[in-house]
């Protein structure tokens, strides 16, 4: 039973480390975006870190049209990286989780 118990702990470890390893990947995952008439570009890691953003000189005239778009496009890249992120942290998650009874959820 010890043995059992150490080697659970040993999945565990290994488990956190390829999380670990996973969430360093996602930073160099690039998520591009842009408004819909293409004014307005922005670039974010899949860990949600923004990388960069473009603005097209015609938005700069207008301070509300400019704060809609930056929402907007934010806002859809924001869910495109948190959904890379989710399935690519929970696949590391569930392939590393050793077979304890009763937590058989996350597989």
């Amino acid at each position: 039973m010890f043995g059992d118990m150490m080697g659970m702990m040993n999945k565990l470890k290994d488990a956190q480390k390829k999380v670990e390893e996973t969430k360093k990947r996602l930073d160099t995952v690039l998520i591009d975006e842009s408004s819909n008439d293409g004014s307005l570009k922005v670039t974010l890691t899949a860990n949600r870190t923004i990388k960069s953003i473009s603005i097209d000189d015609t938005l700069l005239e207008d301070k509300e049209q400019l704060e809609d778009y930056l929402i907007l496009t934010l806002n859809k890249a924001i869910e495109k990286a948190t959904g890379i992120n989710e399935a690519e942290l929970a696949a590391v998650a569930k392939e590393g989780m050793p077979n304890i009874p009763g937590m058989d959820m996350f597989k």
